[in-house]
């Protein structure tokens, strides 16, 4: 089992930016792929960006790169996701995930609670 704590969130106002942050815990070794991915009210939750554990190869949603930048702390076993430029669209609930499988944009075993991100305009 792996276990995902994300934190960051919060109100914050229309052109800000945030860095959202999540510690994984448990038997890491088998995290390889992680991501973000975020639910807004009334929507499905959509893939947001992935890295790789090893490597750091990343992926992101073709309408988000350019303002959602993924990253990682091997040695913390954290994951980021800063967000620039900030807007009301942007608000939604926003979960890591973790799995061991070859997408970065799908297929993930574990997941954290979430953390809500509000954009006031």
């Amino acid at each position: 089992q792996v276990q995902l704590v994300e934190s960051g969130g919060g109100l914050v106002q229309a052109g800000g930016s945030l860095r959202l942050s999540c510690v994984a815990s448990g038997r890491t070794f088998s995290a390889l792929s992680r991501g973000w991915f975020r639910q807004a009210p009334g929507k499905e939750r959509e893939f947001v960006a992935g890295i790789r554990w090893i490597g750091g190869s990343t992926a992101y949603d073709d309408s988000l790169k350019g303002r959602f930048t993924i990253s990682k702390d091997n040695v913390k076993n954290t994951m980021y996701l800063q967000i620039n430029s900030l807007s009301p669209e942007d608000t939604a609930v926003y979960y890591c995930a973790a799995g061991s499988g070859s997408s970065l944009r799908a297929g993930y075993d574990y997941w954290g609670q979430g953390t809500q991100v509000t954009v006031s305009s």
